[in-house]
């Protein structure tokens, strides 16, 4: 009886074991379904699954920053920010250029005048620039009594006082312009008749009064041509003719005659630090009073 009791365990988990061996198998495999689904005619679906996973590696592919198309994308667009900001950087640096260019210094009338003319002479030789100068002296139109200031430029900038002397290729030392000043007024003064004067400005009487007594041997060589006198066998002897002292409206002049007498031109030293060049007394009187006045005003 102990025997049988035993054996009854034993033989009901083998039944189980059989049991369990004879129900079908309910483990499958991916390989499995998909045999599956070809099998049932699945296989179109299967195709457009593949396709569009492909699509999606292309995709993908093309938008990753490795691709070639894009790699090159990348560097073009690189190099036209680059170029952007290179084209502002130029365009501030110049507009820095043009802001801070030097302005060029002007000529201020040395006294009040009426009219202001300019005459380009930086292709002329001497004769030439003196020949425009008489011009503009005789056929000026400023009115009855006016002044007309005359300005000469070379390539369109107002030349100083040592460079009209340089192109006329006079003698006055302008290497002593620590004491005469570049600014100077070549004028027209219409009176009864039209005449030119030359207006100079220095520091003082007592630092261009040696200066301009050293100029006097040369100043009717340098300047004849400016008051119409040529020089010829009759007037050859004033190249060397001496000045003399002399009034202006008493003011302190230094005077060129002629053999006769008669005023060939003269400078006077209308204050401390103006010098009038002219042959008209009625002239150096009219620019004068203009510069007495622009005296007071100050």
């Amino acid at each position: 009886m102990e025997n049988e009791n035993q054996n009854e365990p034993k033989n009901e988990v083998l039944n189980v074991s059989n049991n369990i061996s004879k129900k079908p198998s309910t483990i499958k495999t991916y390989a499995e379904d998909m045999q599956q689904v070809i099998e049932k005619g699945g296989g179109a679906v299967i195709r457009k699954i593949i396709e569009e996973e492909e699509q999606k590696e292309a995709v993908d592919k093309n938008i990753s920053p490795e691709s070639t198309r894009n790699k090159l994308f990348i560097f073009i667009s690189i190099l036209l920010i680059l170029g952007a900001v290179a084209i502002l950087f130029f365009f501030f640096i110049l507009k820095e250029k043009k802001s801070t260019v030097e302005v060029e210094a002007k000529f201020t009338p040395l006294i009040f005048v009426d009219k202001t003319i300019y005459r380009e002479i930086g292709l002329l030789n001497k004769d030439q620039i003196v020949q425009t100068i008489l011009n503009e002296s005789t056929t000026t139109q400023v009115k009855s009594g006016g002044i007309e200031a005359l300005y000469l430029t070379e390539n369109k900038k107002v030349i100083g006082l040592a460079r009209f002397i340089s192109l006329i290729k006079g003698n006055l030392l302008m290497d002593s312009n620590i004491f005469i000043s570049d600014n100077f007024l070549l004028g027209v003064v219409n009176k009864d008749d039209k005449d030119l004067f030359l207006m100079l400005k220095g520091r003082s009487f007592l630092d261009i009064f040696p200066i301009l007594k050293n100029w006097e041997s040369k100043m009717f060589n340098d300047l004849h041509g400016l008051f119409g006198i040529e020089i010829n066998a009759e007037t050859n002897y004033l190249q060397t003719k001496d000045f003399e002292d002399g009034f202006v409206n008493n003011k302190n002049a230094r005077i060129l005659r002629d053999k006769d007498g008669n005023i060939v031109f003269k400078y006077v030293f209308s204050n401390d630090n103006s010098v009038i060049i002219s042959n008209n007394d009625e002239v150096i009187k009219e620019v004068i009073s203009r510069l007495i006045s622009l005296d007071i005003k100050k």
